[in-house]
């Protein structure tokens, strides 16, 4: 589970962090990373819809995805807004091609945000 301090939770953020944060793609999911205030702590959120699966699926998907974030949201630039969308190929994904494609995902995201910053 992730820190309360390191949610996002309001629907505006997740707006602000999709609409104007940097989009890094892989075959299970899209990463939306946002720069925010230097001084909070760098917050996650997640999507998953219908589109992925049933009840069940959705909420095995987003079980993974919290933990490896959980796992990687101290790597995150301090005040970052992060969402992370499951396409359906998540559903059928296994752990490791999940982390494997946050990681990169992550990466690319990070390089883009630091690239429009200078």
């Amino acid at each position: 589970m992730l820190a309360t301090a390191h949610r996002l939770r309001r629907h505006g953020d997740f707006t602000s962090a999709v609409r104007a944060g940097q989009r890094a793609g892989r075959a299970t999911l899209v990463v939306h990373l946002r720069h925010g205030e230097a001084d909070a702590p760098p917050r996650a959120g997640f999507v998953v819809s219908r589109a992925v699966g049933g009840a069940v699926t959705r909420n095995r998907v987003r079980r993974r995805l919290r933990h490896l974030v959980r796992d990687r949201i101290d790597q995150l630039p301090a005040g970052s807004m992060l969402v992370v969308r499951a396409l359906p190929a998540a559903a059928t994904a296994t752990y490791v091609q999940l982390a494997e494609d946050l990681a990169a995902a992550l990466r690319s995201a990070v390089r883009k945000t630091e690239a429009a910053a200078r």
